[in-house]
């Protein structure tokens, strides 16, 4: 706690809100976009590709640059770069919301998620050097609550502003609201958060920033433009130089360790076999969540004709699932354990399974009111997933290891839902023909695709478990006198 606690006390409510603000606008415009992509791609003449890109460039540029984020706040002062991050992400939505084509749209996407990989870092940093205990528990609950509003009301709170249509601006409203929230934020924080530092903050790897960077663009970008042009034999090329890429990026890690310098991610994480199973277990679910909105808001507006506002409200049954169930999760937790993941997949699988065969019942003809509760289970998995997840990486990994294991934690989350945009998007599109009937059948085999994720979910979920009995020599939360740094 800084010297100013009396003071700071007095304001860490204000400040506690006003930094949940630059949260909710991270995580809002990863989702945000979906029951906007058919209007856009309307009016922008945007390819299938450039649309994936528009969702998946977001997470790409967000989940490699974390990491460092997190650094220069350390370095630099989180207050400060909290503003940076609220001022670049404001100027990046002013960008993506008077775009006059899908190019500039792209970019601006990669330089929101720029943007949101320095703002994000500082809220959680901040909290814990500046409030105390309670103060800080109760900010860590509204910091969950914030993430998890944002990401299952996302489209209906696009639908609503596509369908108010402020000043004629369509789906470019979804971009432009963050411009008076931007403003607010960061006037707010300017005035009312503290400044805190790192008292050892370490060099920067960027290096190791460019090579995982690069590594996941080439993975993510064949994926993407590949099935479109006929898989070129330069998407083949890409996808070997991903592999060289990440083998690299190991290489240059195990250098940094050796050399004394703190390295971009410390891979001595990976030797608990929990972690590993558990972050595998992370990866899996988000490649089957920002990859299943996109598909169904296509499938609800291209395929079945609804407005945005229309969509948007069908995407209601999914956050009261999610609600109903993310608000009683610790509670299960207690009772079962890790398996409660299990329980969430196997409640998702149902929920989806439900989906797949309403679909191949009604099409695109019926009411879209059949497709609400196969939504609401998937909502309740999600709810019972999203929290069990997070600990469960975390649960055996050491005090002096846990900042870190938290950064490749978050960056995981962002991978998982760039691969899941990019592989959903190749099962989709291939299924997908000229007319709109063929929706029914190409979000059909989307939704096998990610029935088959949850299944394996539940054998990472099970092979962790066996891990955790079995016991691990992982020196990360086991730390012995010579290993001690």
């Amino acid at each position: 706690m800084t010297a100013t606690h009396g003071v700071e006390a007095t304001r860490a409510p204000a400040s506690v809100l006003v930094l949940l603000a630059g949260t909710f606008m991270a995580v809002l415009d990863f989702f945000i976009v979906n029951v906007a992509i058919p209007d856009m791609q309307r009016e922008l003449g945007a390819s299938d590709a450039e649309i994936e890109l528009v969702v998946a460039g977001y997470a790409v540029a967000y989940g490699s640059a974390l990491i460092i984020g997190s650094r220069l706040g350390d370095r630099f002062g989180r207050k400060r770069v909290f503003l940076l991050g609220i001022a670049l992400f404001t100027a990046s939505s002013a960008l993506c919301g008077l775009t006059p084509d899908s190019a500039i749209l792209v970019a601006g996407r990669l330089a929101q998620g720029l943007a949101a990989a320095l703002l994000s870092p500082q809220v959680l940093a901040i909290f814990a050097a500046e409030l105390g205990p309670a103060a800080k528990a109760q900010a860590l609950v509204a910091y969950g609550f914030v993430m998890g509003i944002a990401s299952v009301f996302a489209q209906l709170l696009g639908g609503l502003l596509i369908g108010l249509d402020p000043l004629g601006a369509g789906w470019r409203a979804c971009f432009l609201i963050n411009l008076p929230l931007g403003l607010v934020a960061w006037a707010l924080t300017a005035r009312l958060t503290p400044e805190s530092r790192a008292p050892a903050a370490s060099r920067l790897d960027l290096v190791g920033m460019s090579l995982i960077f690069a590594a996941l663009a080439a993975l993510t970008l064949p994926l993407i433009e590949g099935r479109q042009q006929g898989w070129p034999g330069w998407s083949f090329s890409l996808l070997a130089g991903a592999v060289l890429l990440f083998l690299a990026f190991v290489a240059w890690e195990r250098r940094a360790k050796r050399r004394g310098t703190e390295p971009l991610v410390d891979l001595a994480l990976f030797r608990e076999r929990s972690f590993t199973a558990g972050l595998l277990a992370q990866l899996a679910f988000y490649m089957s969540m920002a990859g299943f909105y996109l598909v169904l808001a296509l499938y609800l507006q291209a395929g079945r004709g609804l407005t945005p506002l229309e969509a948007g409200l069908i995407f209601v049954a999914n956050g009261a699932g999610y609600l109903a169930t993310s608000s009683q999760v610790g509670r299960l937790a207690r009772r079962l354990g890790h398996q409660v993941i299990a329980l969430a997949a196997l409640v998702r699988a149902a929920g989806l399974g439900v989906l797949l065969l309403t679909v191949a019942l009604i099409g695109v003809a019926h009411s879209s009111l059949w497709l609400m509760p196969g939504l609401l289970l998937n909502g309740a998995g999600t709810g019972l997933a999203v929290s069990p997840l997070a600990s469960t990486v975390l649960s055996r990994i050491g005090a002096r290891h846990v900042g870190a294991a938290s950064g490749v934690l978050t960056t995981g989350l962002q991978v998982g839902n760039a691969l899941g945009v990019a592989v959903i998007g190749v099962i989709f599109y291939a299924a997908l023909g000229p007319a709109p009937a063929t929706y029914a059948h190409a979000f059909a085999a989307a939704l096998v695709y990610l029935i088959a994720m949850s299944v394996l979910l539940i054998g990472l979920v099970s092979r962790g478990a066996r891990s955790r009995a079995g016991g691990s020599g992982c020196s990360c939360n086991r730390e012995s006198p010579r290993r001690a740094e």
